[in-house]
């Protein structure tokens, strides 16, 4: 490391034991009660002082906090709540240095713009944003903030050299996942802050989203560079500013409705989504249609990727915990070496922790904290676009529920999923499935008269009757099996996978049944 990285390093170091201690104690507490928050306020209070830790710390914490905040495999619910709380408004900095860089990358700003609003309108950890004249039209200017790429090259490499300490002072399971972590939050931030990129992301996204009722700013490209940005301005009303949507007339429930969709519709079908849509990124005409803003971070889900995310959702649906597990092992959630048996009894307590409550009635924060309750205990690996993923529908069912309290984002997301055809996917998805499964049950069976054909002829000299006693039993044993899996269909009668499984049950314990008496 260099001197500055060592000093860095130091001063993280003391600024993060405090913290430390009192998660590793909180830590163990709940993994010493099975998941459960017996002091709910104590974790609260810890948690409250980690963000400040956090914010202290500057752009490269924050922004690792909110990644962190959709972490239920690393953090326990309390600490994800208030993670989650976890803006990035900080005060702008000195308009001189602001300045210094927009008039570097793109000439001097009395020459450039017609007028420029030295004042900043926001101020965020990694850029600041000013409205100007351009070409005699109103555009915001954004600009990364002083020296960033040069903070956050130094504080990469220190969050990377603190990962170890972690696995030794906390838990060891969690040095994999933090590598996996600050590997997710270097790309991140690091996209965040290459505005040439930014640019890019915001063309892709509004080329894929011409024909859907949503507004994207136009970008200036001839006046924009990796550190500064200049796009159209178009006024809106805040997606969670209430009154003002009230006065306006705008029906919320409607709204929360059609952000949803807009939301679903990139992630399931467009090549990438914008991923960051906390409410100062989403704001609304007064005629009801929708605005975008900043495309700094977005994720992107290829075409396989989302079929699995989509058969996850219709075995969770089903509350089917060998395919819940199949799909987690299919996006590589969970490594393949993992204790299918302990995870498996983890998925299964998230299940009954739900207490009978049908995932479609279920909403994002219930289904998050019980499944809080066991993954917590399991570290899992999840891959960088999971997480976004992740994080943008636990800020949208924020956002919806703030608009309409009765708004159920897992029930809309279903009714999504009809409506573009992708629930028969599922359907088809699970019929091959259990097809399959009812297939390799078959061959089993096929390998049984084999099995005992060699065990007659490995025992010829032993006494006939004796073989023929014992291929007696072991057919009655057969038939034993076939006629519970009759039984057992018949409870899933109204499944496809049970009416197969019932045929092909009956069939072997006719079979079964005549050679027995044979």
């Amino acid at each position: 490391m260099t001197q500055k990285e060592r000093l860095r390093y130091f001063k993280v170091l003391l600024k993060l034991i405090p913290v430390a201690i009192k998660y590793r104690s909180d830590r163990n507490e709940i993994f010493r009660n099975n998941g459960r928050l017996v002091s709910l306020n104590k974790y609260r209070v810890h948690a409250k002082a980690a963000v400040e830790s956090f914010i202290d710390l500057g752009p490269a914490f924050i922004k690792l906090g909110q990644l962190l905040s959709v972490r239920p495999d690393v953090l326990p619910q309390p600490y994800m709540d208030e993670f989650a709380r976890l803006q990035d408004d900080v005060p702008p900095a000195p308009f001189d240095d602001a300045k210094r860089i927009i008039e570097e990358d793109v000439g001097p700003i009395n020459k450039t713009f017609d007028a420029f609003d030295l004042e900043a309108v926001v101020g965020a950890s990694l850029g600041q944003v000013y409205r100007a004249k351009y070409k005699g039209k109103d555009v915001v200017v954004k600009v990364n903030r002083p020296h960033i790429k040069e903070q956050l090259d130094v504080d990469t490499v220190v969050i990377k050299k603190l990962m170890p300490l972690v696995g030794k002072f906390i838990d060891k399971g969690l040095a994999s996942v933090g590598s996996s972590i600050v590997e997710q939050f270097s790309e991140t931030v690091m996209e965040e802050v290459d505005y040439e990129k930014e640019r890019l992301n915001l063309i892709a996204i509004r080329r894929n989203l011409r024909n859907s009722d949503v507004l994207i700013p136009h970008c200036y490209e001839k006046v924009s560079t990796k550190r500064v940005l200049v796009l159209e301005y178009i006024e809106g009303i805040k997606i969670t500013d209430i009154k003002s949507l009230d006065s306006f007339q705008i029906d919320r429930r409607e709204l929360a409705r059609k952000v949803t969709k807009l939301y679903m519709e990139m992630m399931l079908n467009d090549d990438i989504f914008h991923a960051d849509p906390h409410p100062g990124n989403i704001s609304v005409t007064p005629s009801g249609k929708i605005i975008l803003y900043d495309f700094g971070m977005t994720g992107r889900l290829d075409k396989e990727t989302r079929a699995k995310l989509i058969r996850l959702y219709g075995a969770i649906a089903r509350g089917s915990v060998d395919r819940i597990l199949d799909s987690l092992l299919d996006l590589g959630v969970l490594q393949p070496s993992a204790n299918r048996y302990v995870i498996k009894r983890g998925i299964e307590l998230v299940l009954s922790d739900m207490h009978g409550t049908k995932v479609e009635e279920a909403d994002v924060r219930e289904l998050m904290e019980v499944a809080n309750r066991t993954i917590y205990q399991f570290p899992f690996k999840l891959p960088r676009n999971l997480v976004l993923y992740i994080r943008t529908i636990s800020i949208l069912d924020g956002i919806t529920k703030m608009l309409d309290e009765q708004f159920n984002f897992i029930r809309y997301l279903g009714s999504v999923l009809r409506d573009e055809g992708l629930m028969t996917d599922i359907y088809l998805d699970e019929l091959k499935y259990n097809i399959d499964r009812i297939g390799q049950a078959l061959n089993a069976s096929l390998e049984i008269p084999q099995m005992l054909k060699d065990y007659l002829e490995i025992n010829q000299n032993v006494n006939t009757q004796n073989n023929i006693g014992k291929v007696k039993f072991l057919w009655g044993a057969i038939a034993g099996i076939s006629a519970s899996g009759i039984i057992v269909s018949s409870f899933f009668i109204d499944e496809t996978a049970g009416i197969l499984g019932f045929s092909v049950s009956l069939v072997i314990f006719i079979v079964a049944i005549f050679l027995q008496k044979r």
